[in-house]
């Protein structure tokens, strides 16, 4: 299973200079802090989410997640085995 690539998500909403209650209006979240959790990885994005997030972001879906290669090798320095 891939996994968000979180720190995109906020790098590219930040260079875009899209703000928290810009990103929770557009979802249909109450609070910016309700999008933040989403974000942060408290809450996870749903699969409806994601379209919405990527053409928020100016990306492809796929740019949202990570690359296994690199997951993989990121992960092989602190000892998980695949």
């Amino acid at each position: 299973m891939k996994k968000l690539n979180l720190p995109f998500v906020k790098k590219r909403r930040v260079e875009l200079k899209l703000t928290l209650a810009n990103m929770a209006d557009n979802f249909g979240f109450k609070s910016p802090s309700t999008y933040l959790k989403y974000e942060n990885g408290d809450y996870a994005f749903r699969a409806e989410h994601l379209p919405l997030l990527a053409q928020l972001l100016k990306c492809n879906i796929e740019d949202l997640f990570f690359d296994n290669i690199i997951a993989k090798s990121a992960t092989k320095n602190i000892g998980i085995r695949w």
